[in-house]
């Protein structure tokens, strides 16, 4: 909104400092800063208004040191980062703009389906929350409504460059003497399944190229139910991923940052054209603008992070966690980089992984010897450290470096290949 309002002011007015707002480099730093704010400041307000309620935690015991301590701790805590996540990104970024809308989506979407859960929990003293059939129903849900935005919806697009083109093929319309050695300035935008592939030379994924073999007419019917399907499986691992992370103080939010830090970065370069080029990823016109929305989301995750770090004052819940992972998938999806998630989301992905070996292996045990078995003393891995004697900071501490070097290793593979 403030975009639109100072661009007028600078357009009619010459409004002293209103041309700013046309960077989506300042909008980005200003919805970080006030994103952080609206946290920090709302969100010892929220904690109070929380304990008032007695919207506590209910802790089983696990035999974890510490644990039982944490009992009574308000909850829900994820309404905080949604805040700051939703009024900054309207108040700063081109809401018309398709990809700020589905981000809008996506985080309202996941925010009201974590919302329930927590609620049935809290107030219904259901333990087990949201049945997991209705979690996974709104995950396809949104993956469905995603995938065919991203396949139908005509501003969606990617630049190609036609092979073979010369200089008296340029739409000299458009000629920009600064752009004469930059191809994608006159390439055409094209629709396309298309995404980028880590450490592989030409850098491209068609996932159309998964049925290319049943010929076009077959092929043609099969690749959006190839791509949305992919999507969907992208979203409801990621967001689970984020919901698993979430058991000890500062692991899903702080994790969530460093990883939002990478993607934010991967907007920017995939939505400006000399960057683009200069990388030779695929460029993504107007997809910069979630640069803003990504801001916001840092922002809002430290800002967070200010009450739930150990030792936490309120806890995310099912509301801040199903939304953190539905926002980084989205996110990822429409910028054409969900592939790099298994190395940007390490976290995320171990921390899965570790609880599906350890169900697996101990029913496959007691199937086989007739007593379970188990990889780890606990899952997630988080716990695994814990039954160790580690204390959560200082495990905490670390997974955020390792956190912190998968994204490192992330924008390192737009060169390395």
């Amino acid at each position: 909104m403030l975009y639109y309002l100072f661009t007028y002011l600078d357009n009619q007015f010459d409004f002293p400092g209103a041309g700013l707002f046309g960077y989506i480099s300042f909008r980005a730093g200003a919805a970080f800063i006030l994103s952080l704010l609206i946290t920090t400041v709302f969100g010892k307000n929220l904690i109070a208004y929380l304990r008032r309620k007695q919207v506590g935690e209910t802790i089983r015991d696990l035999g974890l040191e510490g644990q039982m301590k944490k009992q009574g701790t308000p909850t829900m805590g994820g309404l905080i980062i949604l805040l700051g996540v939703l009024l900054t990104t309207i108040l700063f970024a081109k809401i018309d703009n398709i990809y700020i809308i589905l981000m809008l989506v996506a985080t309202v979407w996941m925010g009201i389906i974590g919302f329930i859960d927590d609620y049935i929990k809290v107030f219904k003293k259901d333990k087990e929350g949201l049945q997991g059939k209705f979690k996974v129903m709104a995950q396809i849900g949104l993956g469905l409504f995603i995938g065919l935005t991203m396949y139908y919806h005509q501003d969606i697009v990617v630049r190609e460059v036609p092979a073979g083109l010369s200089m008296p093929e340029r739409d000299y319309a458009t000629y920009d003497a600064s752009l004469e050695n930059n191809p994608l300035h006159y390439g055409v935008d094209v629709k396309s399944t298309k995404t980028n592939v880590p450490f592989i030379k030409d850098n491209e994924f068609d996932y159309g190229s998964i049925v290319a073999f049943l010929g076009e007419g077959s092929s043609g019917l099969l690749i959006p139910i190839v791509f949305v399907l992919a999507v969907i499986i992208i979203i409801t691992a990621v967001s689970n991923g984020a919901n698993i992370t979430d058991g000890i103080d500062g692991l899903a939010t702080g994790s969530s940052a460093i990883i939002g830090g990478a993607l934010g970065l991967l907007a920017y370069v995939s939505g400006n054209l000399v960057f683009a080029d200069y990388l030779s990823i695929m460029y993504i016109p107007n997809s910069g603008e979630l640069m803003v929305f990504m801001g916001a989301f840092i922002g809002s995750c430290i800002g967070f992070l200010w009450y739930n770090a150990f030792p936490a004052q309120v806890f995310m819940g099912d509301t801040g966690s199903l939304a953190i992972g539905g926002i980084i998938a989205a996110f990822a999806i429409l910028i054409r980089k969900e592939l790099l998630i298994p190395v940007l989301c390490g976290i995320f992905l171990i921390e899965n992984l570790s609880v599906i070996m350890q169900v697996s292996w101990f029913k496959y045990t007691r199937k086989k010897y007739g007593e379970g078995r188990r990889i780890f003393k606990m899952s997630p891995l988080h716990h695994h450290y814990q039954m160790l004697g580690y204390h959560e900071s200082k495990i905490v501490t670390r997974f955020w470096i390792v956190g912190i070097i998968l994204a490192v290793v992330t924008i390192v593979t737009l060169k390395i290949r």
